[in-house]
């Protein structure tokens, strides 16, 4: 797996996710774009990926689409409609584009076609501040649960992901 970290100027969303879904297929990779807000680190889509692909090979995935599948992990929700909230938008963006495939080298092919889009503005580290009042909202994680632990918020994040697989 790949991270883009970087900012994305969107015109038409319906376009550029039509755009990232054919160079996903080109290279053989699959292809999500985040609002980086909504991430709280790398491992946190590392395991929305891992338990993707254990959904999709237990065949208790909900989406057919294997993108929408990790955005649905990532969101710790199986509703798309508010996993989508997590997805880039039309105008600027800080942005996590999440790249994985079978081979480093479809992996790397398709970050250099991703930077080519029209839409792609420049490499930027959007992972090292998080916004942790709207990872806590969108998560649903409580000032008395922080409280209640020495757990960094990434943790408790990761733990709305993996309650995901135990919810269904």
């Amino acid at each position: 797996m790949e991270l883009l970290e970087c900012r994305l100027a969107i015109d038409d969303l319906d376009s550029f996710v039509t755009e990232i879904g054919a160079i996903g297929d080109r290279h053989g990779v699959t292809i999500q774009a985040f609002d980086s807000q909504y991430i709280a680190d790398r491992p946190h889509l590392e395991r929305a990926v891992e338990l993707a692909d254990r959904a999709i090979e237990r065949g208790e995935n909900v989406a057919r689409d294997r993108a929408v599948e990790i955005l649905l992990y990532a969101a710790g929700r199986r509703q798309i409609d508010r996993a989508l909230e997590m997805g880039v938008g039309e105008g600027d963006n800080r942005a996590v584009v999440l790249v994985d495939g079978d081979a480093v080298d479809a992996e790397a092919d398709a970050l250099e076609a991703l930077e080519e889009l029209n839409a792609f503005v420049e490499r930027e580290p959007t992972l090292e501040s998080r916004d942790e009042e709207t990872l806590c909202e969108f998560f649903g994680i409580t000032d008395a649960e922080r409280g209640a632990t020495d757990a960094p918020l990434s943790a408790l994040v990761g733990e709305r992901v993996a309650l995901l697989e135990v919810e269904k």
